[in-house]
């Protein structure tokens, strides 16, 4: 090889060098001059959503992979929670916003510009109790916990007009300004009483000796009931079903509290396995039953709920919150209280079991704020007791008992003189 050939070698080689370094050098230029990505820029990823509870109680959980920004508000007609997600990416699974509880609506959508909304509508009038941004423990990653409840309209319009006061919108991290979380003082409020005939729809309940339907028999009692306690005119009363239609327990509940009731009666008509026994029954609440009858009359009626081909979890906690504790066993000694004065009054006029007071945990009864009783008017597995409960001056009897003991627990809690 000639020096000629190598010097010529040497300078394409050399040339080939000298492009990749200005390349190089052209790369770096650009990098410096072209705006700076920052990875904090890059939208937030929803990643997860999970809902837990019923009727009367929700908690709403939705994982992020970062801190989220988020403004939250109510709406009414219908009620609903609305969060606004900003800069967020939405990578969720449409069946997990299946709705469920309390929430019968879920829609979660892009609203353009990188935002994102999660709309939850209730089934009617809730509180928003709390509403949390948390950091996850394992570090991984932020979560927004919502938790809601059941409420009247008239706690869901006070909140509205709460939240008209701070700006129209609440941002998560502002805890003052949150709206929804209490109760709300109600001067005005009529003593309100809800009346719910068992059973209903697809299930109906127990059968009598002649076949006779359990959900016929509450629904007609419940109805003149309703009609008895109306005509006095001093309450205000409801029906959480007036019509032949399924009801899960704890939408029996979630009327009672949306309502604001002072007292729920839950209206029934058994059978029992024990030949001879018969008569009314008045049951409260409790976590240990009083007898090996009540146990087993609870078990059979917190079976209802599945009679929409539907097993329920008891989402519910030990209650660790001292004021929840104490409302509850204010609720329950008021509960006693009613029971104790219907006892007293339906033995003027209809026949009674044995020890007719007893408890047991009956889940249309916890309510933690509402006074509640389960009524069985009789047993249909009884033939006496089924005639009784088909004939209409019977039914007027024990209707204008329970009518009677109704009074005299409005006029203890009210005040005389006050109308309700």
């Amino acid at each position: 090889m000639g020096l000629a050939d190598f010097t010529d070698k040497g300078c394409r080689v050399g040339s080939r060098i000298l492009r990749a370094f200005c390349l190089l050098v052209l790369v770096a230029i650009s990098q410096v001059l072209s705006p700076v990505t920052n990875a904090a820029d890059a939208p937030l990823v929803a990643k997860g959503y999970k809902m837990a509870g019923d009727a009367t109680k929700m908690r709403i959980v939705m994982d992020f992979d970062r801190e989220p920004d988020i403004k939250w508000f109510l709406l009414r007609g219908p009620n609903r929670l609305v969060i606004d997600l900003a800069n967020t990416r939405l990578a969720i699974d449409a069946k997990d916003l299946k709705p469920r509880g309390l929430v019968k609506g879920v829609r979660l959508g892009a609203l353009g510009e990188g935002v994102s909304r999660l709309i939850l509508t209730g089934k009617g009038p809730f509180a928003v109790d709390k509403l949390d941004v948390l950091k996850n423990e394992d570090g991984t990653g932020y979560r927004i916990a919502i938790d809601m409840s059941a409420a009247s309209e008239r706690e869901f319009d006070a909140a509205l007009a709460n939240q008209a006061l701070t700006t129209g919108s609440t941002v998560s991290t502002d805890k003052g300004g949150r709206v929804g979380t209490g109760p709300v003082s109600n001067p005005g409020h009529r003593f309100t009483v809800v009346i719910d005939p068992g059973h209903g729809g697809v299930d109906g309940g127990a059968e009598g000796l002649n076949g006779t339907i359990e959900k016929n028999v509450t629904l007609a009692f419940a109805t003149e009931l309703r009609d008895k306690l109306a005509a006095i005119g001093k309450y205000d009363v409801f029906m959480t079903r007036d019509t032949d239609e399924y009801l899960r327990l704890d939408d029996r509940v979630r009327i009672a509290r949306q309502h604001e009731a002072d007292l729920l009666i839950s209206i029934h008509a058994d059978t029992i396995s024990v030949k001879g026994i018969r008569g009314a029954t008045v049951y409260t609440v409790s976590d240990k039953a009083s007898d090996p009858e009540a146990q087993a009359l609870a078990d059979r009626e917190n079976l209802s709920d599945q009679f929409a081909g539907m097993v329920i979890k008891d989402d519910n906690k030990e209650v660790t919150d001292i004021l929840i504790d104490l409302i509850r066993r204010e609720t329950h000694t008021f509960s006693m209280s009613f029971a104790h004065t219907l006892v007293g009054q339906l033995s003027t006029s209809v026949g009674l079991i044995n020890n007719p007071q007893r408890s047991a945990g009956f889940k249309v009864l916890k309510a933690p704020d509402v006074p509640s009783v389960l009524v069985e008017l009789g047993y249909l597995s009884n033939a006496k007791d089924e005639a009784q409960l088909l004939d209409a001056e019977w039914r007027g009897k024990a209707a204008q008992s329970i009518t009677n003991a109704v009074a005299l627990f409005a006029s203890a809690r009210v005040g005389p003189g006050t109308g309700g």
